[in-house]
């Protein structure tokens, strides 16, 4: 199941800054999506993807639902900013080829404020988890 043809349908993020591949699932408090890494990303050295890219990947999860959701009620796709990253628990890289699945789900969402906790798995393995704190700017 794929939720837009192309994921930058649903994200603000272009090439080469995109760390999601689909959107697998979206409803009001749980998102889902696939990721494979590649060599030429810019996150990946030495064969593995870094920290920063397994945060970004988590982000986007988050915003891609939110482009879901707002593509589904013919509204624009808004830009969020991540506010704050807590409790980030990273115990393992995934390497080129291997495809990731990322899973974020709505704590809190007052206003323009939304607090997610997101993991992202490689099979049965946890390699990142954390809450964040985003922001969604309103203008265009």
């Amino acid at each position: 199941m794929s939720y837009a043809q192309h994921i930058t349908d649903l994200i603000p993020q272009r090439h080469p800054f995109v760390m999601i591949g689909n959107l697998v699932h979206c409803d009001d408090t749980l998102a889902r999506t696939i990721f494979t890494i590649q060599e030429e990303n810019i996150f990946v050295q030495n064969g593995f993807l870094q920290e920063p890219g397994l945060v970004e990947n988590i982000a986007q999860t988050a915003a891609a639902r939110m482009g879901y959701l707002c593509k589904a009620e013919n509204k624009p796709v808004p830009v969020g900013f991540i506010g704050a990253v807590q409790q980030l628990s990273i115990t393992g890289l995934p390497a080129v080829q291997q495809q990731i699945t990322t899973e974020i789900i709505i704590k809190n969402q007052v206003f323009d404020v939304t607090i997610i906790t997101g993991k992202v798995s490689c099979g049965d393995q946890l390699l990142a988890s954390c809450e964040m704190k985003i922001f969604i700017s309103n203008k265009p």
